[in-house]
């Protein structure tokens, strides 16, 4: 008779478990006609099994004939046999709070049946998290773009959520994780993106435990490819801006910078990243006694009151004055030629002010860190 499947008694762990063939009455099978020896992970009886743990039956000195792993309904979850029929691996995501249990056998070299059986139960939590990508499907974007994943609440567990991280990248691209806050982690290439390249990150957080009791609720996902390379470099002190394009510049706009002798209207120093665009943008600032003001072709470079936009009652500043309050003024006609071509995640190489931008400026300051500070914000740095 075959043996059955693990243990009987119940277990907190969720380690493997074996069960192999007694030898028979009349003596040891000979070395090398060996009985099956199965192995189920997590272990037989287990419980409190996080849903994102490995799930899956090896067998040595033998085959695995057929493998079964039923929900609490009688519904099967599905799984993929190896080609060798050594090891059975689920392919689907398992459920919170719910026991399952294990059938099927395996046939060993002596040529007998080892059945499988035994069950497991994973873990109810107490919170389940999710998070949000700021990056689309199919969407273009510029060679300074940022992967920002962020969760409804706080994380605890840093090191096993970036785990369940990946940025794949056509052609491979270095870049590392950082935490900028406990519920916001980014991605960034070392350098900027090469032209064209393609990137897939995936957030694999569902049955992740990130916290005391804290599990992931869903994976998030996203392809997108990055465009043509453009750079803005602007000089306050030039009051000029040049748009690079694929190595070639195709403007040089006259531009009236934020005042800089005013600490709260100087134009930042420092590598800006494109956020977004609109084609009007109502502008308020109580404390320099201004509210809703429309303004034209209005590109976001900063959280901190920073964009490129048109404005005509500045034209006779620009390319001679500084005179903003914090944003790049253009004319409306070179504004419009500037947005048309924009993408998100286009750099902004801004010099000459007395201020530098920093962390705190905004949602996209990832290249306001050097590299070295940059990769020592990921949880898994050694």
């Amino acid at each position: 008779m075959a043996a059955a499947l693990g243990l009987s008694a119940c277990t907190s762990g969720s380690g493997p478990s074996t069960t192999d063939t007694q030898a028979p009455a009349g003596g040891a099978a000979p070395a090398q006609a060996e009985a099956a020896k199965l192995t189920t992970t997590p272990a037989n009886g287990a419980q409190d099994v996080a849903p994102g743990d490995p799930v899956k039956v090896t067998v040595a000195n033998g085959e695995l004939q057929n493998v079964s792993l039923t929900n609490p309904d009688g519904k099967q979850v599905a799984g993929q046999l190896a080609a060798d029929k050594h090891s059975w691996t689920t392919t689907e995501d398992l459920g919170y709070g719910k026991t399952y249990t294990w059938t099927g056998s395996a046939t060993g070299e002596d040529g007998k049946p080892v059945q499988l059986s035994g069950s497991f139960g994973t873990v109810t939590p107490k919170r389940q998290i999710s998070g949000s990508l700021n990056v689309g499907d199919q969407q273009t974007y510029g060679i300074a773009m940022p992967i920002a994943l962020t969760f409804s609440s706080k994380v605890t567990d840093k090191a096993a959520a970036e785990r369940a991280l990946s940025v794949e990248t056509t052609p491979k691209t270095e870049g590392s994780w950082a935490w900028l806050s406990d519920t916001e982690v980014h991605w960034r290439p070392k350098e900027y993106y090469q032209p064209g390249t393609k990137v897939t990150v995936n957030a694999n957080i569902y049955g992740v435990k990130i916290g005391d009791g804290t599990y992931g609720k869903s994976d998030v996902s996203s392809t997108f490819t990055i465009g043509r390379s453009q750079i803005v470099k602007g000089d306050t002190r030039t009051h000029r801006m040049q748009v690079i394009r694929d190595g070639v510049q195709i403007a040089d706009y006259p531009v009236s910078y934020g005042l800089d002798s005013d600490p709260g209207r100087v134009t930042h120093s420092g590598t800006h990243v494109v956020m977004s665009k609109y084609p009007v943008y109502s502008m308020s600032n109580p404390r320099y006694g201004y509210t809703d003001v429309n303004v034209p072709w209005a590109v976001r470079i900063s959280n901190n009151g920073e964009f490129i936009h048109g404005l005509a009652s500045s034209v006779w500043a620009q390319g001679k004055k500084n005179i903003s309050h914090g944003c790049l003024n253009l004319s409306p006609t070179n504004a419009k030629q500037y947005y048309d071509g924009v993408l998100t995640g286009d750099p902004v190489e801004i010099t000459g002010s007395t201020q530098q931008l920093s962390a705190k400026d905004g949602d996209y300051s990832d290249w306001t860190y050097s590299w070295d500070d940059w990769a020592k914000l990921s949880a898994l740095a050694s």
